[in-house]
């Protein structure tokens, strides 16, 4: 199946309007306890993923996703980029010679986020973007499963992602620059755990405006 050029932009684009729009906000959290250049890196990948709009329109999603994952990866340097970029590759391999529905996504996604797991050496509840990511996986692998419509796994999704974002506010770090400052993290919202969560946010609700 490929994808709609129109959706591949509209995805695209507004996940680039949303960080952008939130670019001071998320430094300012990654500076608090992170090196300070989340934000920055996550923003040289997304620009360098929209040049390649007209490529992606023409694959598949498997293919797709693998080069949205070796771009970013290749761009965006520092842990995030090869976190993302881990996930994507993942997806695509997971996606290959499948028709995406929202029963096949959430195994699909489930899998990227396994493997973002494996790469970082982290789980939930270390302060990281894992702890947006995995709770959204758990969430929508539940919904689908019990054929839960898809308008309402979309808001369930958004508000898993929120709660999980939320929830790194209260923890000590245990990966990255943020482990050295131990209970000093504690009462700031981890970066990669913000931009996952608008991320997810963006691309339920441009699915729900479609």
């Amino acid at each position: 199946m490929t994808p709609s050029s129109t959706l591949i932009s509209e995805l695209i684009t507004a996940i680039q309007n949303e960080i952008n729009a939130n670019a001071d906000e998320v430094a300012e959290l990654d500076r608090a306890i992170g090196d300070g250049d989340h934000v920055v890196n996550l923003q040289r990948g997304l620009d360098a993923v929209a040049v390649i709009i007209p490529e992606l329109s023409q694959l598949d999603w498997s293919a797709a996703f693998m080069k949205i994952g070796m771009t970013l990866m290749s761009t965006m340097g520092g842990a995030s980029g090869s976190l993302f970029g881990t996930l994507f590759i993942t997806m695509s391999k997971a996606a290959k010679d499948k028709e995406l529905d929202f029963s096949s996504f959430s195994d699909v996604f489930m899998q990227g986020v396994e493997s973002v797991k494996k790469r970082g050496k982290a789980d939930i509840g270390e302060k990281t973007m894992l702890d947006t990511l995995i709770p959204v996986a758990n969430c929508i692998i539940a919904d689908a499963n019990k054929n839960i419509e898809l308008a309402q796994a979309l808001n369930n999704a958004k508000a898993s992602a929120i709660t999980g974002m939320q929830s790194t506010k209260d923890m000590i770090a245990t990966k990255g620059r943020a482990s050295f400052l131990g209970g000093r993290a504690i009462g700031h919202i981890d970066a990669g755990a913000r931009t996952s969560q608008l991320m997810i946010c963006t691309i339920a609700y441009v699915l729900l405006s479609a």
